[in-house]
């Protein structure tokens, strides 16, 4: 019987699908309602405003928690001091939290997304305004009259571990050490009487 080489089955493509991970966050994760809510409510915003400021606060919501740092009383009055921003909104995607070494609360009108108990009895006691992000919505959907704020992001304790390896030359990183002293990681490699310092 004759053979014909166009009978044979063809292969399919090895398709490489590694790299293929999309890490940009589409959805929060958060099982919070309130938050599922305040993601529908700016997902609409931002689709039927053309307001860059309801794009950044749906990408924020977004967010884990370590890319939505707390920001401090004493930060935001900082913050809310510079210029002509005494009279505006203060926006922070994120938790406001208390701070005793702040004195003097000036009166500020804040939109967050979580307030600490401290730090909401301290702006209401100095005749200021906690508001939340569906009311802010309704008094500003363009995001008039606001100033957008975040904390430091790089201010976790576990970021000073991050980059080059400890004792390298010109490295500041902390390194992982029970405590700091003369019988904790200082031989060889750590000072000049062991051999050598990096």
């Amino acid at each position: 019987a004759s053979f014909s080489c166009s009978r044979l089955p063809i292969m399919g493509k090895d398709i490489d699908h590694r790299k293929q991970r999309r890490v940009v966050r589409r959805d929060t994760k958060s099982k919070s309602g309130y938050v599922q809510l305040l993601v529908k409510l700016y997902r609409f915003l931002e689709r039927r405003t053309d307001s860059s400021f309801n794009k950044v606060v749906l990408k924020r919501l977004y967010m884990s928690r370590k890319n939505r740092p707390p920001v401090s009383i004493s930060r935001l009055t900082k913050q809310m001091e510079k210029g002509d921003r005494t009279e505006k909104v203060a926006v922070i995607v994120g938790t406001i939290t208390d701070d005793v070494r702040q004195l003097d609360v000036p009166k500020l009108k804040v939109c967050a997304l979580r307030f600490t108990a401290g730090a909401h009895a301290r702006i209401v006691k100095a005749g200021g305004e906690c508001i939340t992000f569906d009311q802010l919505a309704l008094m500003s959907p363009k995001g008039q009259n606001t100033v957008l704020l975040q904390g430091p992001r790089k201010a976790r304790e576990a970021e000073r571990h991050f980059g080059r390896p400890p004792g390298t030359p010109h490295s500041h990183t902390k390194p992982y050490v029970r405590t700091k002293g003369r019988k904790f990681e200082k031989a060889r490699g750590r000072r000049r009487g062991r051999g050598y310092r990096n």
